[in-house]
């Protein structure tokens, strides 16, 4: 079984927040993008004193009972978390959870380990992407509970061929530089549904401006240029949207997500964007 954690340049991530340390077994993957400066303050652990009876814990086969063990385990450690679900995974004694504020991520069947991370299934015809397929069943739901009318989408050009998600912040360089290259993107028939994700309290109120602008694509292409947004207090949709994607495990932008679900990565020029597309 191979274990992968993947990260943003320079993020932090869920681990951090969870552990103080991780050991990762096939190395650590780098996409571009800007970090979420909201998420750089660690919390701190005291794994320690359950590791020291770990190797007598008794498994639980009892998923509800799972769920309270793993969030007093949490409280123990400082760590203010409702677990709203734990679900068996076709790993032994390993299981998929989800809780609020904090994206979905595995434990085992004492819940005293937190693993977030890519788990890939080796030893059969082909590596079966365990963790990768969960999280994109997350996301392919969260993403569909979103209207349209609170996305800003350029249009692919000439015929639709694939569509992408991309949660984006005004003044992130890697963000700047995709939404440079959109109507390249655009004309390789990729539909781009922008999503709005402040990396921090401070590009909040111009993310809830170009929200709030009566001509969207217009004021995120100026504030992607750096000027200054200008319109009226509105009821938007941009802090939920930030929920849902703190929820999905986005610390960075951009991040760029198919219509299924899967997370392409974080910048990608259009060739190899609609690479990852499987654009002809």
């Amino acid at each position: 079984m191979l274990i992968r954690f993947a990260t943003y340049r320079s993020k932090t991530s869920l681990a951090t927040r969870l552990i103080t340390s991780v050991i990762t077994v096939a190395g650590i993957v780098g996409l571009a993008g800007c970090d979420n400066a909201q998420s750089r303050t660690p919390v701190n652990s005291e794994s320690q004193k359950h590791e020291a009876s770990s190797s007598s814990a008794t498994v639980t086969k009892n998923e509800s009972q799972l769920q309270q063990m793993l969030a007093a385990n949490l409280a123990e450690s400082g760590i203010t978390a409702k677990i709203t679900s734990v679900t068996a995974t076709s790993m032994p004694n390993i299981y998929w959870v989800k809780a609020e504020g904090l994206p979905a991520f595995f434990t085992d069947a004492t819940g005293q380990y937190v693993v977030q991370g890519d788990i890939i299934k080796v030893g059969g015809a082909k590596p079966e992407h365990i963790s990768a397929n969960l999280q994109a069943q997350d996301a392919k739901a969260s993403l569909a509970t979103i209207d349209k009318k609170d996305m800003i989408i350029f249009p692919a050009k000439g015929q639709t061929k694939a569509a992408i998600y991309v949660f984006t912040d005004a003044d992130c360089g890697y963000c700047r530089k995709f939404h440079s290259e959109i109507d390249e993107i655009n004309a390789l028939g990729i539909e781009v549904r922008y999503l709005p994700w402040p990396r921090s309290e401070q590009t909040m109120p111009t993310m809830e401006k170009i929200w709030c602008s009566s001509d969207r694509k217009k004021a995120l292409t100026d504030a992607k240029l750096g000027m200054p947004i200008n319109s009226p207090t509105c009821s938007n949709p941009v802090r939920k949207i930030y929920a849902l994607g703190a929820n999905l495990g986005i610390n960075g932008t951009p991040a760029v997500f198919d219509t299924e679900g899967h997370q392409l990565g974080g910048y990608l020029p259009p060739a190899e964007l609609a690479q990852a597309l499987n654009l002809k």
